[in-house]
């Protein structure tokens, strides 16, 4: 029987089922590791599995000989986007894009939320027992949100913010997108002439060369002195010193970051003291949603059994884009 190699830090007995009566369908047997305990064990064995579900150090694909589709249990993949770091050039590389959508999604409009609502100032007065009024407060409703990524978190997104009665304009490489939330959907070319009209910039991209440094000083500086910018995405995605200005001189109203460079952010970064401004340690996605972890298992298996019939992967990333 062919091999695969399990390794994550979420299975349970249920998934295992799941994850055995898909490769017994497709002519493999699957092996368990978990990713959070050290890799010896995983490494000893490495060279004998075709397929790897999990997030295995890039490191250590090497010595993967018969390699032939690693199926990240994430949805970012940057770490394996170096040739170099393939057994064989030909191996497949597919993501868990479509897992993470909906908790995402959630701790975006948790965060929209928390600032229109001026949460960042009422929480450091209640915890010093003082008990203050802040007048006025905003709204979802009304608000124009630019969704920047039209992908699984942007449609999912979109989808809520749309039913709290904003509009959406997504941005994205392609300028089209097929969720039908989105009020207009632009390319990344035009992404200069909507900002000026945001409320709320929410920023969920992929770690690309096309992305790196994308919300630059001159696009922070023609976004209005009453817009958020909401980042899930990657911290190298925005100049976070010019944010930081911004936001110390109020030039923004706030913004709320679960990604920054580097992680974990250090002490006397200036973020951490910016006014109106929420960090998070990178946790609105990971594998602490339930649902979460069951459609990154259901995707997994869905594709196992296209790979097994010769047919192309759901999930399939192309390591030129890096998506």
């Amino acid at each position: 029987m062919k091999k695969i190699a399990v390794y994550t830090s979420f299975m349970t007995d249920t998934y295992r089922e799941k994850i055995n009566k898909a490769a017994a369908s497709a002519g493999f047997t699957a092996d368990y590791y978990d990713s959070a305990q050290p890799t010896e064990a995983l490494e000893a064995n490495l060279e004998k599995y075709e397929i790897i579900y999990g997030h295995v150090p890039p490191a250590l694909l090497k010595g993967a000989k018969s390699l032939r589709w690693l199926c990240s249990d994430f949805a970012g993949v940057e770490g394996y986007l170096d040739e170099a770091v393939w057994p064989h050039p030909d191996c497949l590389l597919s993501n868990s894009s479509g897992a993470y959508g909906p908790t995402i999604a959630e701790h975006i409009v948790m965060l929209a939320l928390m600032l229109l609502r001026r949460m960042p100032e009422y929480l450091p007065a209640l915890a010093r027992q003082e008990w203050p009024y802040y007048a006025p407060i905003r709204s979802i409703t009304g608000s124009h949100v630019v969704m920047l990524g039209t992908g699984d978190i942007g449609s999912n997104t979109a989808r809520r913010m749309k039913a709290l009665g904003a509009s959406v304009t997504g941005v994205c490489r392609s300028g089209h997108a097929a969720e039908p939330a989105f009020d207009l959907v632009l390319p990344i070319s035009e992404l200069d002439g909507v900002l000026p009209k945001a409320d709320l910039l929410v920023m969920a991209l992929p770690a690309t060369a096309e992305t790196a440094g994308i919300l630059t000083r001159e696009r922070i500086d023609l976004l209005p002195p009453t817009a958020y910018v909401i980042n899930v995405g990657r911290g190298a995605a925005i100049d976070q010193a010019a944010l930081a200005e911004a936001l110390q001189s109020r030039r923004l109203a706030g913004a709320a970051l679960d990604v920054m460079v580097p992680e974990p952010l250090p002490a006397d970064h200036p973020l951490w003291n910016c006014p109106n401004t929420i960090i998070t340690p990178h946790i609105s996605g990971n594998m602490s949603l339930g649902l979460t972890c069951d459609l990154d298992v259901e995707m997994f298996c869905r594709d196992l059994a296209h790979y097994a019939n010769g047919e192309p992967l759901e999930h399939l990333v192309d390591r030129t884009r890096g998506y």
